[in-house]
């Protein structure tokens, strides 16, 4: 019987031609597992570059659809002739129902203009070719070596007209829904769909305390020891269309905060005493020293604005007040002035003159109506005062147009101010569309609106403005204040700029 084993040395061995192969073997088995790492590596790999590329196209494509987006909305904006705005409170535009939402066609139809595959475009009239020559103006876009189409829909939502305050033409104000797809064609296409809705805010025209649109150093500035407050107009006790504030407006319950400024510049706060009880607001950045080519937000104390700062994303717009021609009448003395009282001189409720020039103790009385003048200037302890219609005992709003033809300074509110007794500002409403200067001086109380976005403004003296101002620069040199009507957020209106909202995104 033969054995595998010998003995050496009184130890066992076994022969090696019995082990023959075994390194073959597992060299066989390390070759396999080595295959099979190297073939989850490539597999590991392809799966990488392949979620690579799917990221890569998708967010190619989503770009691709927010161009579509920007393309529409572009349109919109710019190219895009809305329906020829109808009287504010009638609404009724030819062709489109405008009493549902979102706004149809006289059939009921929602209301298109569309590039996009499986929206049909209906808007009336000729825009929708315009709208096609302007989604296809820039494409096809290149991406490396992909090729990124778009198109869109744009769904008209609401539709309304206003009248902006100052002006006399209404506008036409709609709100759109933009549906965008971008698509990149290749051996894995993309896809991407961006919903975004593009709207003109109605705004009130009177936001701020004060607000100065230049978007320069200083263009808000407080060098004296100035304040700014809030009260509620609508909140005071009536007394026959009036209140009994005290002198001055002494009596009038202050809020301690929402005497909101802003400005599309730099606010510049060189008085020791300067207390702004609300924010600032601008599209600027940063607190300190301001330069032309480094607009900060704010320059001095900001503990002297207790609201703190309010970045705006993108600046403040107004438009421009109309301009009417003034009178060839000049008023030199105290007078009574209104469409009931001086007929001569008005139209209906429209009274023309020439400048207002008041001194030493006169008084001029203005009835409800609007005046169109040329310029108007109080001094010494002279006042403008408003009084209620002599018919229905009511106060009414006062609008004085102010053209300024020649003139350095076409309003100087000094001497004893302007007596409102309602303390209501919007009742009585300066506005100005050229650059001269604005001077709000004295030592009296005066509650009103001014709505000069081309004008310099300047505060001097011990006053106190009951309203608002909207000036292109703004200066407060004095000891005077500025109290924030609460009620004028509810009383008078405008148009805001466009603005993208709700964005939503999907792919496929």
């Amino acid at each position: 019987m033969g054995t595998a084993m010998k003995i050496v040395n009184g130890e066992m061995l076994m022969k090696r031609n019995n082990q023959r192969g075994s390194a073959l073997i597992f060299a066989l088995i390390l070759l396999l597992v080595l295959s099979a790492m190297a073939g989850s590596l490539m597999f590991l790999s392809k799966s990488e570059t392949f979620s690579s590329m799917n990221y890569r196209m998708m967010t190619q494509a989503r770009y691709g659809a927010e161009a579509g987006v920007n393309a529409a909305a572009n349109f919109i904006m710019n190219t895009y002739v809305p329906p020829a705005a109808v009287p504010a409170g009638t609404q009724n535009f030819a062709g489109f129902n405008t009493n549902v939402y979102p706004v149809t066609d006289a059939a009921g139809n929602p209301i298109f203009l569309s590039t996009l595959n499986g929206q049909a475009a209906n808007y009336p009239g000729g825009q929708q070719n315009a709208f096609t020559n302007a989604m296809n103006a820039t494409q096809p876009l290149q991406a490396g070596a992909n090729t990124v189409n778009y198109s869109a829909s744009a769904q008209l939502m609401t539709m309304v007209s206003i009248t902006p305050f100052g002006t006399t033409t209404p506008v036409t104000i709609q709100t759109w829904q933009i549906t965008a797809h971008g698509d990149v064609a290749n051996v894995r296409n993309a896809q991407a769909e961006v919903v975004t809705t593009l709207e003109r805010y109605i705004s009130p025209a009177f936001s701020y305390a004060a607000f100065a649109d230049a978007n320069g150093c200083a263009s808000l500035s407080f060098t004296g020891n100035g304040t700014t407050n809030s009260y509620d107009s609508a909140a005071l006790t009536a007394n026959g269309g009036a209140i009994n504030p005290g002198a001055n407006g002494a009596g009038i319950p202050l809020n301690g905060f929402g005497g909101n400024v802003g400005t599309n510049g730099n606010q510049d706060d060189t008085g020791a005493n300067v207390q702004i009880n609300g924010s600032l607001s601008t599209p600027n950045a940063g607190v300190g020293a301001c330069g032309a080519g480094n607009v900060t937000a704010f320059s001095g104390n900001l503990n002297q604005v207790t609201g703190g700062l309010v970045h705006l994303s993108q600046p403040v717009t107004f438009p421009i007040p109309t301009v009417y021609p003034p009178g060839a009448t000049n008023v030199n003395a105290t007078a009574t002035l209104g469409p009931t009282v001086d007929p001569a001189h008005c139209v209906g409720t429209t009274c023309s003159y020439g400048d207002i020039n008041l001194a030493g103790g006169n008084i001029v009385t203005l009835y409800p109506g609007t005046y169109n003048i040329n310029s108007i200037s109080i001094t010494g302890n002279a006042q403008l005062v408003i009084a209620p219609d002599p018919v229905t005992g009511q106060y009414g709003p006062v609008v004085v147009n102010v053209a300024g033809n020649n003139n350095a300074t076409p309003i100087d509110l000094e001497g004893k101010g302007i007596g409102n007794p309602t303390f209501n500002p919007a009742i009585l409403q300066f506005t100005y569309a050229g650059n001269g200067l604005i001077k709000i001086a004295g030592n009296g109380a005066s509650a009103a609106v001014l709505y000069a976005p081309n004008g310099t403004a300047s505060f001097r003296g011990n006053g106190t403005f009951y309203g608002s101002v909207i000036a292109n620069q703004l200066t407060d040199v004095g000891n005077g204040a500025v109290y924030y009507d609460m009620h004028l957020k509810k009383a008078l209106f405008t148009i805001g700029n466009y603005v993208l909202n709700t964005f939503t995104w999907n792919k496929y």
